[in-house]
């Protein structure tokens, strides 16, 4: 592998891929638009690196020798709160790209559109970094302005970024909990997918609508007793999600 010149203020792309093609088309372009770039061609090496260097983001091919994507999805997701967008051939792999004990932030299919995925790469590195950004800000006046969000049996901290439901703490992803917070800030008021797409993962021209849909089925196996009937976060049929306003 050629060693590139690092430069730390850019922000690092790791490059999961056993297709040299692929990989090609990444690197070259990922530079271009000025990320660094770090390379693995199997599962094990993926997650060596990750755990090591600490990249930004990952771009993360399913289908690789000696482990598969899922798996070091998994095994990074432990570790490390960074945005990890998976590459399927396959469009029916959503289901588990974005799984309940994945936690994967998105996914592009094959073959993909170049322009697409780096506009996917900035929305999904925006929103963490504004998340992260948040996070500090709201420790350092935490101690002096608690801000809380209390919708029936929903509880959202949004100072420590906590969700408790019925006064049990609930683990969600980054994502999860923007898509709850968002729709928090408006009980009762119905969101629709699109808008969903646009304000919580950052895509005005580029997205699927399903990535909503399962991130969404995600949470509710998390929050609510019965997900076919949901008495927390519900859906209106045809139109979008809204947070229940207790009776």
């Amino acid at each position: 592998m050629e060693l590139d010149i690092v430069n730390e203020n850019r922000r690092t792309v790791l490059i999961v891929d056993d297709e040299k093609p692929i990989v090609d088309i990444l690197e070259y372009n990922l530079k271009k638009e000025g990320y660094n770039t770090l390379i693995a061609n199997d599962g094990v090496e993926a997650v060596n690196i990750a755990l090591e260097k600490r990249p930004n983001i990952i771009l993360l091919d399913i289908m690789l020798p000696k482990m598969d994507g899922l798996t070091v999805c998994k095994k990074v997701r432990t570790a490390l709160n960074i945005p990890i967008i998976m590459l399927t051939a396959k469009e029916e792999e959503i289901d588990k790209i974005l799984g309940l004990e994945l936690g994967a932030d998105d996914y592009v299919t094959k073959p993909f559109s170049v322009r697409e995925l780096m506009a996917r790469i900035k929305a999904n590195l925006r929103k963490y970094e504004l998340s992260s950004q948040e996070m500090i800000s709201n420790e350092n006046d935490a101690k002096n302005n608690e801000r809380k969000i209390i919708i029936g049996d929903l509880q959202l901290d949004l100072d420590k970024f906590e969700v408790k439901v019925r006064g049990k703490k609930v683990d969600l992803t980054v994502r999860e909990f923007e898509v709850l917070r968002y729709l928090a800030n408006q009980p009762g008021q119905v969101v629709s997918r699109e808008l969903l797409l646009e304000k919580v993962w950052g895509y005005e021209y580029f997205g699927d609508i399903r990535t909503v849909d399962v991130t969404v089925r995600r949470i509710r196996e998390k929050i609510e007793n019965d997900t076919t009937d949901p008495k927390i976060l519900v859906t209106k049929r045809g139109i979008g999600y809204y947070i229940a306003k207790p009776e």
